[in-house]
């Protein structure tokens, strides 16, 4: 078993990330999306949605051209780390985070945005009081569906971080690399324990905390 923890520990750290680097990102543009008509906005949406009908490798391949040294971004130096895992894992996550959050803010009844605004209150400060406590729980449901994706996230993550032992190797890289030694089934077997495990704990978290916000509001 504390062979095993290390994997864990990693997995949790690049999904945490993940979650954080979406966040800002997913709510914006949620928040766009719920509320927002414009031109190009079909355009917008097939974009933001393109991670999930797009195979992972693929999405994988894109950032390895787009961080790879001769790449746009390549003085960022993410490729083959824990970092490049975690980038992955929030862009394959991000549009789910958008999706949940653009659902609960278009949950919240725009009456009570426009009252704040006849008020006197700013566009900012509208959000930050009115908007974003009221889709709280779409945008908390957004985060942990997300991060429930980036701990199952493989295809990105082994085209761009590729399997390195004690780098990038998360649980589902780590459930592979067993799979492919001789011997490994148990190994393979109790990670995919420890996988489904933590899925579910992130499944039960979301829904408890979802009712607890319905509670309080």
């Amino acid at each position: 078993m504390a062979d095993l923890l290390p994997v864990i520990a990693l997995s949790l750290r690049v999904a945490a990330v993940s979650v954080l680097l979406a966040a800002l990102p997913a709510i914006a543009l949620g928040h766009l999306l719920a509320r927002r008509r414009f031109p190009g906005r079909a355009l917008v949406e097939a974009l933001v949605h393109l991670p999930l009908v797009l195979p992972p490798v693929v999405t994988g391949y894109a950032l390895l051209l787009l961080f790879s040294p001769r790449g746009p971004l390549g003085g960022l130096g993410l490729i083959f780390t824990w970092r490049g895992a975690a980038v992955a894992s929030a862009v394959v996550a991000f549009p789910l985070f958008v999706r949940a959050v653009s659902l609960g803010i278009a949950s919240v009844d725009p009456a009570l945005e426009e009252a704040a605004r006849v008020t006197g209150a700013s566009p900012a400060r509208v959000f930050r009081t009115i908007t974003l406590p009221l889709a709280l729980p779409g945008v908390l449901g957004g985060a942990l569906l997300a991060f429930g994706r980036s701990l199952g996230e493989f295809g990105a993550t082994i085209a761009f971080a590729g399997s390195v032992p004690g780098q990038t190797d998360t649980l589902p890289l780590a459930i592979w690399q067993a799979l492919q030694t001789p011997g490994g089934e148990s190994r393979a077997m109790s990670l995919a324990a420890a996988s489904a495990t933590l899925a579910f704990l992130t499944l039960l978290a979301g829904e408890l905390a979802a009712r607890r916000l319905r509670w309080t509001r």
